[in-house]
């Protein structure tokens, strides 16, 4: 199964990047203007048990994306699983590890696999990290900017 992680280091404390992650209007914040998503439902923040419900561009098209949140450790961590949506799998987990007092490592990893099988993810995973690292960049921007 393909995997992609990306990691940065961000000039502020841990409580500081993780509490920027739980705002409300997080997700929004994180979105990049060349992936329009539109936020339809958001229910019960980053608990387990928290949904989320996009709707994606997939080229021409739009594709509903629900995802459900299954940990949280507040500073540490918080993971979300796709239930509907363009993956057949993924998994995201969202890591939070304080380097010193003022410097945390933000860490995106996810678990992913594209729909019609290995041989597509063995030809296709390429396309998707790519579209990933690009989107994560500026996510991981967005945060630093947030919160310095």
């Amino acid at each position: 199964m393909p995997k992609f992680v990306h990691s940065s280091v961000i000039p502020a404390p841990v409580e500081a990047v993780f509490a920027f992650h739980e705002r409300p209007d997080a997700l929004e914040m994180l979105t990049p203007p060349f992936a329009p998503v539109r936020v339809i439902r958001k229910v019960g923040g980053l608990a387990p048990g928290a949904v989320v419900e996009l709707e994606v561009p997939l080229g021409p098209f739009r594709r509903r994306w629900v995802a459900r949140h299954t940990e949280y450790q507040k500073n540490r961590l918080f993971a979300d699983v796709q239930e509907q949506g363009p993956f057949r799998r993924w998994v995201h987990h969202h890591r939070f590890e304080a380097l010193s007092a003022h410097e945390t490592r933000l860490t995106d990893e996810i678990d992913f696999s594209l729909p019609g099988g290995a041989l597509i993810d063995f030809f296709g995973a390429w396309v998707a990290r790519w579209q990933l690292r690009r989107m994560f960049r500026f996510r991981h921007e967005a945060t630093r900017r947030a919160v310095v």
